[in-house]
């Protein structure tokens, strides 16, 4: 049994597809999610479904021997990220090689980096005017959004279109594909 644990920091829609994906699986299970925010949507989801919680501070999550050491005691094989705000330590990358993945609101390289999360994407992309837009999985690696590419899906952005209605197209690409693609590559 694959074992992952998903940081998030928010409401939580991402987590939800992935538990439910991953409900009764027979060879992947979430084990755990991990959040910066007492507050996050997430951890009732969490809750719902009877997954352990783990809150985190900047100074737990920066210590190799907290965070990393109770990953490691829960038998924790994959990190996913869907909405995690932090930046992750290199001791996590080097410790999970190739095994974190992240999902980003915007075909990078474009519109990627520090600051580049949620509705400030999605703003500036519309500012820009571009005429498509969509979601990016990567591996994580110890710069934003710069590990190497799993996946991109596309959408169109009409020149009337807000940046809401922007987040709402990408949202049902995330959580269209995210789940899935996770599946694929646990599965190796």
């Amino acid at each position: 049994m694959k074992r992952i644990s998903i940081f998030a920091s928010g409401t939580g829609t991402n987590a939800a597809k992935i538990i439910d994906r991953f409900t009764n699986h027979p060879s992947i299970s979430v084990a755990l999610i991990v959040s910066n925010k007492p507050d996050a949507g997430v951890l009732n989801i969490a809750s719902e479904n009877n997954i352990e919680t783990l809150i985190i501070d900047k100074t737990s999550f920066n210590d190799p021997q907290n965070c990393l050491a109770i990953l490691r005691d829960r038998g924790i094989d994959w990190i996913v990220l869907a909405g995690f705000l932090w930046k992750i330590p290199s001791f996590f990358v080097e410790a999970y090689p190739l095994h974190i993945i992240n999902i980003h609101p915007a075909l990078l390289p474009k519109y990627g980096g520090k600051g580049m999360y949620g509705m400030h994407v999605h703003e500036a992309v519309v500012a820009a005017k571009e005429r498509e837009t969509g979601i990016t999985i990567h591996y994580v690696n110890e710069h934003y959004d710069e590990g190497a590419i799993i996946f991109q899906a596309k959408c169109e952005v009409l020149s009337t279109d807000s940046p809401a209605q922007v987040a709402d197209k990408v949202h049902q690409l995330e959580h269209r594909y995210f789940p899935e693609v996770i599946e694929r590559l646990l599965r190796v």
